[in-house]
């Protein structure tokens, strides 16, 4: 009797235990759990809505998505991964992104940070800059906020594929035509039209660009501490000149 007795009792834990179970499982689907954590170490973070779109992508460098697919895209085989954030709009499109990478190499070190804002379904129309490069005895830091003109068909899943297209092809000369070809077109290209920062020459200033990316004004300040003021025609002639000297 004692044995059976025991019995009974196991089976009643049992189903208690079962029943608590459901119930918990049954309300914490639809509840709104918040967790509180002190220290949380992921390799990499998804933040998505609530259909699964992958809003916003935190990551180490390992895995940087350079093959994987994300909201069904590939995004870049020939990217290099980096630690940082990605962004992406609604329609799951990346729309631009923060990354960075530092180390020691042969030469110095070489690091660098890079907060970039992509034009709707293409590539960056706003990009902050930092570069920090030791070549030897000499350390070159360039960096600025850059505005680019995007082509006006440009789409990430066409370049992609041009760039594909253009790898097949060995001869320099048929690869430049097609490059051309594409860029009539509207598809590829894109140059920097405004620079605001300091440059690889340790000039810090104002740079403007025509819309082929080729220089054609730069206000600044050289690595002598003397104003500079220059204007460049669409030969690369310097056409008019103004220095601090000028006002001595």
């Amino acid at each position: 009797m004692k044995i059976q007795n025991e019995i009974r009792v196991l089976r009643g834990a049992v189903v208690a235990c079962l029943a608590l179970s459901a119930v918990i499982l049954t309300t914490g689907m639809k509840a709104e759990n918040h967790g509180h954590f002190e220290t949380l170490s992921v390799e990499r973070l998804n933040i998505i809505e609530a259909d699964g779109t992958v809003k916003m992508l935190l990551t180490n460098t390992a895995r940087f998505p350079v093959t994987e697919e994300v909201n069904g895209k590939v995004l870049n085989e020939d990217r290099k991964k980096r630690s940082g954030m990605l962004f992406f709009n609604e329609e799951g499109t990346e729309a631009g992104g923060f990354i960075y990478d530092g180390s020691k190499n042969e030469q110095g070190h070489s690091a660098g940070m890079s907060l970039t804002f992509d034009k709707y379904n293409g590539d960056q129309v706003m990009q902050l800059l930092t570069v920090d490069e030791k070549r030897g005895d000499r350390r070159i830091v360039r960096s600025g906020l850059t505005f680019n003109d995007r082509p006006e068909f440009e789409t990430q899943d066409r370049t992609r594929e041009i760039m594909r297209e253009l790898a097949t092809i060995s001869n320099r000369a048929e690869r430049q035509a097609k490059i051309a070809e594409y860029e009539q077109q509207g598809l590829i290209g894109g140059a920097p039209r405004i620079l605001l920062g300091k440059t690889a020459s340790q000039n810090n200033g104002l740079f403007l660009f025509a819309k082929d990316g080729s220089p054609r004004a730069m206000f600044y300040v050289d690595e002598n501490d003397e104003v500079q003021l220059q204007f460049i025609n669409s030969k690369g002639e310097v056409t008019h000149t103004w220095s601090g000297n000028d006002a001595k």
